[in-house]
């Protein structure tokens, strides 16, 4: 659209109200076009390739003439060039909103990960220790960033200042922050090496773990103390004592006692089934009931207000300090976890077991891959003999 028009003023262009297209001059196919709603607005009009393009440039009210002409002689000039201002102009909105898409802070992309994931995590406390490390530690130093540029300097500035003194706590976050920056690379929100991996990359830069951590045993009885303390526990009052007691005959965590209902034990059979998912390891868990484990579940049958066999003063589920309250009105310097070492110790000291039905008992998980593959029963009945054994010893 080329047209030859008369080079028109500022204030020619601004007593134009003709509705339609007026052709303005200084520059070929620029147009002052009136909307019927009386709205004026610049237009370039030309051709490619025969077809015939209306570049908007703007409002008249937003763009003074002067102006309008500008940016159409440079339209033109890519024009002449062999490239469609209109087209390159989409392509640049494109390549902005992708752009945009991609702009995504690392807070953004934890809390996405998180919320993609928490499905598959074994309970609500895995999630919580998620959130919590991620907003505690590493979102005051890189949560802000776009994840695109978290590099290795942010990575040790979260880390170093709680790896020697909170070491469990930064190799757990090491592998949180390296999960989120490998799940942002495959989402293309960022490329490049992930500045968080272990091997080969920060084992250069930090103490190996293993090497500077502190164990922190919990706190346990001597299994010879065992006889004298389960008869004062059963002289205690109340379902916190009942549960300690038949955790300890069980050796089962006091998560597992607390949260154990009815259904799922076999009374008949002396088992007690604890489902995949109030399990640590995630995988159905099978308890053989020695008599004294058994009387106890039974003799709570006989109390029942619901489904809980160890229900709070509220009919609820026990809080996880209910059982340590039993120990210090004792005055015992333990923690119910504790007694699963006990357990474990008198398993190895006092008889001929072998270590993996202690550890079958324990419900521990198999590190060796090719002895948890060949070991597939749970040797359920022999593990009965033991337990029963083990509630012999305690009495």
């Amino acid at each position: 659209m080329g047209n030859k028009a008369i080079e028109l003023s500022a204030l020619a262009v601004k007593n134009i109200t003709r509705r339609g297209a007026t052709f303005v001059g200084g520059v070929p196919g620029l147009v002052l076009y009136v909307h019927a709603s009386g709205v004026r607005s610049w237009i370039l009009r030309y051709k490619i390739s025969s077809v015939r393009r209306d570049m908007g440039l703007g409002s008249y009210e937003d763009v003074t003439l002067a102006n309008a002409r500008a940016a159409a002689r440079e339209a033109r000039a890519k024009i002449s060039a062999g490239i469609d201002p209109i087209q390159e102009r989409k392509a640049a909105k494109s390549a902005l909103a992708a752009e945009l898409d991609r702009a995504l802070t690392f807070s953004e992309c934890a809390t996405k990960y998180i919320d993609a994931h928490e499905g598959s995590w074994r309970n609500d406390k895995h999630v919580k220790q998620w959130r919590t490390t991620i907003e505690r530690y590493a979102n005051p130093v890189m949560g802000k960033m776009l994840v695109r540029d978290v590099g290795l300097p942010q990575v040790l500035k979260v880390l170093e200042p709680i790896w020697r003194t909170k070491t469990e706590t930064a190799s757990r976050l090491r592998g949180r922050l390296e999960s989120v920056l490998d799940w942002a690379t495959v989402r293309e929100y960022r490329t490049g090496p992930n500045p968080a991996r272990w091997k080969g990359h920060l084992d250069n830069l930090l103490a190996e773990p293993g090497k500077i951590a502190k164990t922190n045993h919990h706190r346990a009885l001597a299994f010879e103390e065992m006889p004298k303390f389960m008869k004062a526990l059963r002289g205690q009052e109340g379902a916190g004592a009942k549960a300690l007691e038949f955790a300890i005959l069980t050796a089962a965590r006091s998560g597992e006692v607390r949260g154990a209902t009815f259904s799922e034990f076999d009374l008949d059979a002396a088992i007690w089934t604890v489902p995949a998912d109030r399990m640590k390891a995630g995988k159905e868990h099978r308890v053989p009931l020695s008599k004294a484990a058994l009387a106890v579940v039974k003799a709570q049958q006989k109390i029942a207000v619901n489904q809980f066999v160890f229900p709070s003063p509220r009919a609820a589920m026990l809080s996880d300090m209910t059982l340590t309250a039993v120990l210090r009105r004792m005055e015992v310097d333990a923690v119910p976890h504790g007694f699963r070492s006990t357990f474990r110790d008198w398993a190895a000291e006092k008889t001929d077991y072998p270590n993996e039905m202690a550890e079958m008992a324990l419900a521990h998980t198999i590190s060796d891959k090719v002895e948890a593959a060949y070991r597939r029963g749970d040797l359920l009945e022999k593990r009965r003999k033991m337990m029963q054994d083990w509630a012999y010893f305690c009495a």
